[in-house]
């Protein structure tokens, strides 16, 4: 197998950047990934192991607030994916707990990067930097960003605030030490897992299987399956149309509820109960004056926001897989990994 070079992969052991550095390795690619904790490696190697060769793979030690190990991550590298940054499964008392580490660790990666002379760096962003505080009667395109002068909470002001600095870092280099850039803007990911580890994303399948819900709000989700997610990271990489480019991922859009039947109807032979009452928006109001959790339901409420996906589709012949698919393959993931 040829190499076609060195790719640093931040926050390794995450749930997207698993699957693309199972895809990297199978397309040629070597890869450095950096981790927190070092403790974690051979169990990522263990699991990665079963999927692809993992000869050239490699781990080291970096973490996003701290400068210490990122000359080391980006030396010799070709490209680098910028992968890493917090996801809470739970909304923090103060937003800087998420917004400082997104958007410093980010600077920190790609000031690394372009110290060390990487040619192309691809970003992993979210559709949360595009949809924050606009009207969902509006389809939203690559150039919409989200407002962070609303109230659209830590997540979504942590992953604009974070893309958009990367993007006036990279535009304010020299041209001779500017290296191509892109960012994928995925929607929510689901997928199965490559090792036991969730990412916050699976929590809406998991809490359904292991009814944890008392019903079911009226929310809907901008969907897309981890694979497809990963597919375009790596196609990103060298592709000629992706520099200065954002791609919005997403597959399609399903409820709260449709999401609840699906796995109620593909679950029901091995004995699961999914919840399938609903909670009317009444009730969501009148819970969130007492509970944080209700509150951030209240800001979700309707269905998902539309997105134009026409940019990834025509630059990277991107055809994501059904959400049905994926969706099932999610809850056979867990049930095989022993999470519920």
């Amino acid at each position: 197998m040829n190499d076609k070079g060195l790719v640093t992969v931040t926050g390794a052991s995450g749930f997207i950047a698993l699957h693309t550095i199972r895809y990297l390795l199978d397309q040629g690619y070597s890869v450095r990934g950096t981790i927190r904790n070092m403790d974690r490696v051979d169990g990522l190697v263990k699991s990665l192991v079963k999927y692809c060769n993992v000869t050239n793979l490699s781990f080291i030690q970096v973490d996003l607030s701290n400068d210490s190990g990122w000359t080391e991550a980006m030396t010799g590298a070709d490209y680098l994916l910028h992968m890493a940054s917090p996801l809470p499964a739970e909304t923090p008392k103060d937003e800087n707990e998420l917004i400082v580490p997104a958007r410093d660790g980010a600077l920190r990666a790609i000031r690394a990067a372009v110290d060390a002379g990487v040619k192309r760096i691809v970003m992993t962003s979210s559709i949360a930097a595009v949809s924050g505080g606009h009207d969902k009667s509006k389809t939203l395109n690559e150039t919409y960003w989200s407002d962070t002068t609303k109230d659209i909470g830590a997540y979504q002001k942590s992953k604009t605030i974070a893309e958009q600095s990367a993007w006036d870092l990279i535009q304010a280099l020299p041209d001779g030490e500017r290296p191509e850039f892109a960012v994928i803007n995925p929607g929510f990911v689901l997928g199965p897992m490559i090792d036991a580890d969730t990412s916050a994303s699976h929590e809406v399948v998991r809490r359904l299987m292991a009814r944890e819900v008392p019903g079911l709000p009226n929310i809907g989700f901008s969907l897309v399956d981890v694979r497809d997610v990963a597919g375009a990271h790596v196609t990103a990489l060298t592709h000629p149309d992706a520099p200065g480019n954002r791609y919005i991922c997403v597959a399609e859009s399903l409820s709260f509820r449709e999401i609840a039947r699906l796995l109620q109807s593909h679950l029901v032979a091995q004995g699961y109960k999914i919840p399938q009452r609903s909670v009317p928006d009444w009730l969501v109001h009148f819970l969130a004056l007492f509970s944080p959790t209700f509150r951030l339901v209240v800001t979700r409420l309707g269905p998902a926001t539309k997105f134009d996906t026409s940019q990834v589709r025509q630059h990277f012949g991107w055809t994501p897989m059904s959400m049905v698919q994926s969706i099932t393959e999610t809850a056979d993931s867990m049930i095989a990994h022993k999470i519920v």
